[in-house]
């Protein structure tokens, strides 16, 4: 689950930038504004991808998803990426959930029959 989390998180990483380009022609906003709350989302985005698997971790992942389609009131493009990343960090979450469970059976499965590639996996 970490790595697809974390590659989701890093995906948002960039578009938090590039949306940060869009919201730099906004009249209403300044340059030291825009930078300054990106730069944040952008540093909560690397932080949250070794929170992963702490716990709630994948809850302020949510939160995150949350803030990301809300950040679609200041650059309307956002409301649609926002919601192309939500859908993919559910994908991320349950496939992950999955595949750690398939994982863990087989690593069992191997030990109750003495493999030592077990322990390699």
């Amino acid at each position: 689950m970490r790595t697809l989390c974390a590659s989701t998180l890093i995906g948002e990483f960039f578009v938090i930038g590039f949306a940060g380009l869009v919201a730099m022609k906004s009249d209403d906003l300044s340059v030291a504004t825009v930078w300054t709350v990106c730069g944040i989302a952008m540093v909560v985005a690397l932080l949250l991808c070794g929170m992963i698997t702490r716990p709630g971790g994948v809850q302020l992942g949510w939160a995150f998803q949350i803030c990301l389609v809300a950040s679609g009131f200041v650059v309307p493009a956002m409301f649609l990426l926002g919601i192309l990343f939500g859908a993919l960090w559910w994908a991320s979450v349950h496939y992950g959930r999955v595949i750690d469970a398939a994982k863990a059976r087989w690593a069992a499965q191997a030990a109750a029959q003495g493999a030592p590639e077990a322990d390699a996996a």
